[in-house]
């Protein structure tokens, strides 16, 4: 029974390495989970890595080998793979949950027709197939913005991994199935219309008050007038990118109440067909941009 489990460890041992070797940041999973095998705050010790302070997994994720072979040593975890601090955006294709009769389209699907939407083909880089028969696309992202994890923000069952976010590497394995790559190892560059879907747009530190309303209003329009533009002149293979993003940068305005939703979306409907895009494929793609939007701005206002 012994020698089953060692060459196990020895296995998982090999992708953390492997992983490490590429620059991607590695830390313990438990052993058939996805879950970090690290310790809580709770039970920190405060000692060793933790001595000046708790670190959480994402600060504790290693490339350095002497670390990796120590912490493999003592069981056969699985690899996870701290994306932030590895410079990697992921986006995982996720398969539909309790899909009993099989006919709801999967994260691979949604992926595949938004890139046809927006002219583009699926990308090609490093991919890997997930336990529960999904995708993960590894992207190198940009080191000018620091990108955060999204959920169907690209497209239903389409999420993505960045900082405070990580995968589980090829060479793991759960109850579910096993985690494997399914190319070569070439990591592409995160496609540029992809980036301006995930890019936040510029957040205000405070809802606008009551002394600058007239101001805000004024700055609201401009950008207004500015996105329509941009969205009208935009070329074919990144027309439905910025329509997604103006719609997004201006759901913040509709949530304070500075821009009425039916103003928005008629002059962005108007945008996005005057660039060629039907009809259909605008509103779609305004109605999940600025719900998101004006959600999450509420909940921003209503925290400050």
């Amino acid at each position: 029974m012994t020698q089953p489990t060692d060459n196990r460890r020895e296995a998982l041992l090999a992708a953390a390495l492997t992983a490490a070797e590429r620059g991607w940041h590695v830390f313990p999973l438990r052993p058939h989970t996805k879950r970090p095998a690290l310790h809580g705050e709770a039970t920190c010790p405060r000692t060793g890595a933790c001595e000046g302070g708790h670190r959480k997994w994402e600060q504790r994720a290693t490339t350095d080998p002497e670390r990796i072979r120590a912490t493999w040593a003592t069981g056969a975890f699985n690899v996870g793979i701290a994306t932030g601090p590895s410079g990697l955006l992921v986006v995982d294709l996720d398969m539909p949950k309790d899909n009993s009769n099989g006919d709801a389209p999967d994260g691979a699907a949604t992926f595949r027709a938004l890139c046809e939407r927006t002219g583009r083909a699926v990308p090609d880089t490093y991919r890997t197939r997930t336990a529960s028969g999904g995708q993960h696309l590894y992207f190198t992202a940009p080191s000018e913005v620091r990108l955060a994890n999204t959920a169907g923000t690209i497209a239903p069952l389409v999420d993505t991994r960045a900082w405070g976010g990580y995968v589980v590497a090829a060479g793991s394995a759960t109850p579910a199935g096993a985690y494997e790559p399914l190319c070569g190892p070439v990591v592409a560059c995160l496609p540029s219309w992809l980036q301006s879907i995930l890019q936040p747009a510029p957040k205000a530190s405070t809802a606008p008050s009551v002394a600058v309303a007239g101001q805000s209003r004024r700055y609201a329009d401009v950008a207004l007038a500015t996105e329509t533009r941009n969205v009208a002149t935009a070329q074919v293979g990144e027309r439905e990118a910025k329509l997604f993003r103006a719609a997004r940068a201006l759901g913040r305005f509709v949530a304070w109440g500075d821009l009425p939703r039916h103003v928005v979306e008629q002059a962005l409907q108007e945008g996005g067909e005057a660039s060629g895009l039907s009809a259909s494929e605008c509103r779609s793609t305004l109605r999940s941009a600025l719900n998101w939007s004006i959600a999450h701005n509420q909940r921003r206002r209503d925290a400050a």
